[in-house]
């Protein structure tokens, strides 16, 4: 009797455990005619840090990757967001169920999509493809593009993320 309850709790345990997801660094694909500017630089570095805050807000489980793995599995630039197989196996070195890999692609002045890849570690396939769209360059939108991505992918996940009330100005 008392070995049924526990693996009935190990059962419970285990499909309320949070999705582990190892979110890796963005990378700029600055299509202007002025590439590669030290704000552009600046903002696709901010999207990782905002994109894990969001995630951890919906009870998601963030797993670290460190930079220097990262770029170790990757051949070149776009080569791990074109590559499910590869950073499943990256992710499955640190224990993460998914893997996003991101993009932030500039192709005006006006406007750039923020793009993520999610990878299922235990498949080596894509779960999703995600596209969110910013208007403009300042830190604000890029905050509600990176709050739409993550509602895109809770829906592939577990619907756990509830985003932030519009700010009334």
């Amino acid at each position: 009797m008392i070995k049924q309850l526990l693996f009935l709790l190990l059962i419970s345990f285990e499909t309320i455990a949070a999705p582990k997801i190892a979110v890796l660094d963005f990378e700029l694909k600055d299509l202007t005619l002025a590439p590669g500017i030290p704000a552009e630089i600046q903002r696709t570095a901010s999207i990782k840090p905002l994109l894990e805050a969001e995630l951890r807000t919906g009870g998601y489980e963030i797993v670290n990757i460190p930079a220097s793995a990262q770029n170790q599995a990757n051949s070149g630039i776009g080569y791990l967001f074109d590559h499910p197989d590869v950073a499943s196996e990256l992710g499955k070195q640190f224990d993460a169920d998914y893997v996003l890999v991101g993009r932030l692609h500039k192709p005006s002045f006006l406007f750039a999509y923020l793009m993520g890849n999610m990878a299922k570690v235990s498949t080596g396939k894509w779960v999703g493809n995600f596209i969110s769209e910013s208007k403009g360059t300042n830190a604000e939108l890029t905050i509600k593009a990176v709050e739409s991505l993550v509602v895109k992918i809770d829906k592939v996940l577990d619907n756990r993320y509830t985003p932030p009330a519009p700010n009334k100005h």
